[in-house]
């Protein structure tokens, strides 16, 4: 099941895609917004967020919340394991490890993974290989309290495979790509120069009762990796 705010996510890019909201409408006030779809402000404020991140919304100072323009997100279904994918199509994976802490959560990963402020996340930085070639640089977040048991080693190399072996179910994820310029940090670690176009991916990935598990924000090579839509 999913949350709540992900239904009114949907429902809402749903109005527009039926042109219930015309490109450039002003939306219905949150408060309004949270009557009609019967949840808190704070349920609703996390859809619209989402729906801002995405670039299919805008807000205006003094104004409110507006449909956007541009429409600069294409959402996938399904779950990536980047070890899966890379094993699908005969490559092999591996990975640096950049760093590995515990700490408390951003307001975002707070925001993204549902969790309470004072709960501890596991957050890991690192770069990703396919043949030994840099292929993405990725910082995952990880509230604490699922992998607790864990070795730090089944996260870091197989840590959907891990989730499985104890009888967690992977379910959907929601995820947002997005075109940027490599800056100088994220270009040494993938061996490109300065300005190289990558391509950015946020995922948040949910076990099959709607519980979100991970949060991980990714840059990838642009000429070394692409993403397609199948639509069913």
């Amino acid at each position: 099941m999913l949350p709540a705010y992900i239904k009114i996510h949907d429902q809402i890019k749903k109005d527009i895609d039926d042109a219930v909201w015309e490109i450039g409408e002003r939306l219905p006030s949150e408060r309004d917004l949270a009557e009609t779809f019967k949840v808190s402000r704070m349920t609703l404020r996390q859809a619209i967020t989402l729906l801002v991140d995405e670039g299919v919304l805008e807000r205006r100072v003094g104004s409110g919340t507006f449909v956007a323009s541009t429409r600069v997100q294409e959402k996938m279904r399904g779950t990536t394991s980047f070890t899966e994918i890379m094993k699908a199509q005969g490559k092999t994976p591996s990975s640096q490890l950049i760093s590995y802490r515990r700490t408390l959560p951003s307001e975002q990963e707070v925001e993204k993974l549902g969790i309470h402020k004072t709960e501890n996340v596991i957050r890991m930085e690192r770069v990703r290989y396919a043949n030994d070639l840099p292929m993405v640089y990725e910082v995952a977040s990880i509230p604490e309290k699922f992998i607790k048991n864990f070795k730090k080693e089944e996260v870091t190399s197989h840590f959907f495979q891990t989730l499985q072996e104890h009888g967690y179910k992977i379910g959907k994820s929601q995820q947002t790509i997005y075109a940027r310029l490599a800056k100088e940090k994220i270009a040494n670690y993938l061996d490109i120069p300065r300005g190289h176009a990558i391509l950015g991916l946020t995922q948040i990935s949910y076990f099959d009762d709607g519980t979100a598990f991970e949060y991980v924000k990714s840059q990838y090579v642009g000429d070394r990796f692409e993403f397609y839509l199948e639509n069913n």
